[in-house]
């Protein structure tokens, strides 16, 4: 478990962070002027159980509802399906301009099943042809055409879906589908964890995002079919994701957009009717633009504590932001901020400048709190015999 070591203290203004005082024990309670947070009531209605809404710039959850409800995400499993072939690609192990053949064995099982792109057997798409096939039009038989080309074949494409997924920390998930065609329970995943795919598909691949979502129509052998995702053209700075429906599991959304340096994701799931869906998905990531502002806190690279360190040339090491840290806020309102370091520690040497090692914790008063990154700001190498010897002496006699 995580332990709160020795934190630094700051000095805020109305301005933002404007100087970082001493080392100082536990919480360092940052006040200016401080007004609680109030905002209009999020507009999900209750006939939908599950939602969520993550303000990726900050880092912040700005509304939750049993985040953690497992459920059958259905054609949402294609933002997956996207993320490893984006990873693929990035990698240089997948080329958008490969094409492959379509063989007859995949036109009989997919073509024309569920939302298609009505592949037919000798054709021979791209890559990226695919891709947007998956994205744009939701096409079961385009996934499983691009599993194929990536890996060989739908196992191997599902043992990179779930590898991925662990990475990403979805802990409730489970990809038995590279389309997310009902397969008997054996995909499922959470509000929560689609939030991080979402995170993670628009923050580490965003020329990839752009270039294969947010499209509003696709056309394939002069048939044309639009694009059902409700946001991307309704609300500004929406651009896209997917949609998805079992009788099961009622109609999901896992959705995005980005205004004025602010990238929000949402996910809903469970509405009892699409149009109840689409509407409220509107209507939520326009609360999540318009009701919060930006409030930045901490700059780039300013250290702000200490974590210990074991076996090392030094007993300590500073700790800095990465990027800037800031909140999202209700329009107009000046927070009551506090900062707590958490640690595992003594951190063992070595440790490299720039080491991820520490988090920040912010909680603002009347909001959940979050956690940010900080990193080292020196190299701390491994103890030579000498070191070790004083730095044992240093722990008895302090």
């Amino acid at each position: 478990m995580r332990n709160p070591h020795h934190g630094a203290g700051a000095i805020l203004n109305k301005a933002g962070i404007i100087a970082v005082a001493g080392a100082i024990t536990g919480i360092a309670s940052l006040v200016c002027g401080a007004v609680p947070a109030i905002s209009a009531p999020a507009p999900v209605p209750t006939e939908i159980p599950v939602a969520m809404l993550v303000d990726v710039s900050s880092g912040q959850t700005l509304y939750a509802r049993e985040t953690e409800r497992r459920f059958m995400p259905a054609s949402v499993v294609k933002v997956m399906t996207a993320y490893t072939a984006f990873r693929l690609i990035h990698e240089g192990k997948l080329n958008p301009a490969t094409p492959l053949v379509i063989s007859q064995e995949l036109e009989d099982e997919w073509s024309g099943e569920g939302s298609t792109m009505f592949l037919l057997a000798g054709e021979r798409p791209t890559v990226g042809q695919l891709l947007l096939g998956a994205t744009t039009v939701s096409g079961n038989d385009a996934c499983v055409a691009l599993a194929i080309a990536a890996t060989g074949s739908v196992d191997n494409w599902l043992v990179l879906m779930n590898e991925n997924a662990k990475e990403l920390g979805m802990r409730n998930t489970h990809f038995g589908s590279a389309n997310g065609y009902p397969d008997e329970g054996h995909t499922f995943t959470s509000a929560q964890d689609l939030a991080k795919l979402g995170q993670a598909i628009t923050s580490r691949y965003p020329d990839l995002y752009r270039r294969y979502f947010g499209h509003r129509q696709l056309t394939w052998r002069k048939l044309t079919q639009a694009n059902h995702e409700p946001l991307t053209g309704r609300v500004a700075g929406a651009d896209g994701m997917k949609t998805g429906f079992t009788n099961e599991a009622g109609y999901t959304l896992l959705g995005s957009g980005e205004r004025d340096g602010r990238r929000l994701v949402l996910v809903l799931a469970g509405a009892p009717t699409a149009s109840l869906r689409d509407d409220t998905a509107r209507k939520f990531l326009e609360w999540g633009f318009s009701d919060f502002q930006r409030y930045p806190l901490i700059g780039s690279g300013v250290v702000i504590g200490n974590a210990m360190v074991q076996e090392g040339s030094t007993n300590k090491v500073r700790l800095r932001t990465p990027a800037p840290v800031a909140a999202s806020v209700p329009q107009g309102m000046q927070p009551q901020v506090q900062f707590q370091i958490l640690y595992q520690g003594p951190i063992r040497a070595p440790i490299m400048q720039g080491d991820e090692i520490a988090r920040l914790r912010v909680t603002i008063a009347g909001m959940d709190p979050y956690e940010v990154p900080l990193e080292a700001a020196e190299s701390v190498p491994a103890a030579n015999l000498w070191q070790r010897v004083r730095n044992g002496l240093v722990g008895l006699f302090g």
